[in-house]
């Protein structure tokens, strides 16, 4: 039985950063994929394909353009699955290929194959040919990731009802699409598609979506998506979903509706891909979604040499704090100290037009009574904005009434991933108004939306003392 220090089970961003810091600290390391090639779920039907799909979808039907040349513009006419599916593979192989080199620099052994617990410190790999491979971890790390919730009510195909996972294996562009779920990868595939012109019904049963997120954000990106032509129905239970024989699809709703488009997308939750790994061998337990509890400050399970980082435990979910979950995972494991965990972080939701967000939003101010002033900037408000032709887009900054300091940025509109940084830094350097009032920002930029947003503020803020 071969022995290594640390065993990964799995190669998304929470393993493969686990395993380059154990590596990093000399430990011998492997890394267990049960795809043909390592990535994970991030980079194979992920985080990276949906990115990928939504910028060639932005580039082929010249949406970011259309502020200048009008609705009717388009880069390409036609769009089709294969237009979506050659980009796709280029970014993805160009991604492997990172991911393969790193680990052979670093000296980290990857094998590709079903992982399971054969005891508590043991694991056997079942690799594509059938053979077993047995190997003994000193410490074990679980970043097996998730896996779309297929209920056996909905009469999944592959093609016209079709998961997450599907929907780029085998990318197409359909007539019509209806979107069950408005969660964060909904909401991206449903935008991502209504930007290519398709008529998109999203469909939610909760009155109210993305609940995390700021309202006054969401009733923006609300409206956005309404006045392009998407039909969004919250509050909808779904009562039944028939394919015909034509190969469109009827969605019905509890309250007698009926939705029929050419591909049905059910994006309603995820479950953890836990279920092969014979969990009960090693000592642990899972919730009713397959998630494994970990200790947020170190991800340690109950089983004190077994750790679990990524999707696999639920929120955030997000590729960036997975990265840093495993990275915090292998350096607890091997008794590196380590610095308190930044405050914030931001979250980015790749919709068209994308949402990020930093820090407190409105709702959470108001519940923990934080005297507060708000400043908002609206793209069009900047040089830049006008010169790329946007109509729409805004920032958000909140700020506390006592002391001056950010407490958190919002933002809905092109390149808000990327803004969000600027406030991300200064809010947990404790900066404050001050930082946005007194310093230059590069002109023309989106990033002026900073300054004007402070300045909003500052024109309702009580005038400083001395």
């Amino acid at each position: 039985m071969e022995e290594y220090e640390l065993i990964v089970i799995g190669s998304g961003p929470a393993g493969r950063r686990a395993a380059v810091q154990a590596a990093k600290l000399g430990k011998s390391v492997l890394v267990v994929e049960g795809r043909r090639r390592v990535g994970g779920v991030s980079v194979h039907t992920g985080t990276i394909p949906s990115k990928t799909l939504r910028e060639t979808a932005l580039n082929l039907s010249g949406w970011r353009e259309r502020g200048f040349y009008g609705h009717s513009y388009r880069v390409k006419q036609e769009i089709g699955g294969d237009d979506l599916g050659v980009r796709l593979m280029k970014t993805l192989e160009h991604e492997i290929n990172v991911l393969e080199h790193q680990f052979h620099r670093n000296k980290i052994r990857t094998v590709n194959g079903t992982a399971r617990f054969t005891g508590p410190n043991e694991v056997a790999v079942r690799r594509a040919d059938g053979s077993d491979l047995a190997v003994r971890g000193e410490r074990i790390l679980i970043t097996v990731g998730t896996i779309p919730y297929r209920p056996d009510s909905v009469p999944f195909d592959g093609d016209h009802v079709v998961d997450s996972d599907a929907i780029v294996e085998c990318p197409r562009v359909p007539r019509s699409l209806t979107v069950i779920g408005a969660g964060v990868i909904g909401i991206e595939y449903a935008t991502i598609f209504s930007a290519m012109d398709v008529p998109v019904t999203l469909i939610e049963p909760r009155e109210t979506f993305l609940d995390f997120i700021d309202r006054e954000i969401i009733d923006t990106f609300t409206h956005e998506l309404r006045d392009r032509g998407m039909v969004i129905r919250t509050g909808a239970e779904v009562r039944s979903i028939e394919k015909g024989a034509d190969g469109w699809v009827t969605t019905t709703l509890a309250d007698g509706r009926t939705v029929r488009t050419e591909m049905l997308l059910y994006a309603a939750g995820r479950t953890g891909a836990t279920a092969p790994l014979d969990l009960d061998k090693c000592g642990l337990t899972v919730d009713h979604r397959g998630r494994i509890t970990v200790d947020p400050k170190t991800f340690q399970t109950e089983v004190p040499h077994i750790y679990a980082a990524g999707d696999v435990i639920g929120f955030p979910s997000l590729a960036s704090t997975s990265m840093e979950q495993g990275r915090i995972a292998a350096c607890h494991a091997f008794g590196l100290p380590l610095p308190p965990a930044p405050q914030y972080f931001p979250y980015g939701i790749y919709a068209v037009p994308e949402i990020s967000t930093v820090g407190m939003n409105e709702q959470e101010v108001r519940a923990r009574g934080i005297s507060y002033e708000v400043g908002i900037a609206r793209f069009r408000e900047t040089s830049r904005g006008h010169i790329m032709g946007l109509n729409s887009g805004m920032m958000k900054m909140l700020f506390s009434l006592k002391t001056r300091r950010l407490l958190g940025v919002h933002i809905c509109g092109e390149g808000a991933t990327e803004l969000i940084h600027i406030g991300q830094a200064v809010l947990n350097l404790k900066g404050t108004l001050d930082y946005f009032i007194e310093n230059t920002f590069n002109y023309p930029t989106l990033a002026e939306a900073y300054k004007i947003a402070a300045l909003d503020a500052w024109n309702r803020m009580p005038a400083r003392e001395g």
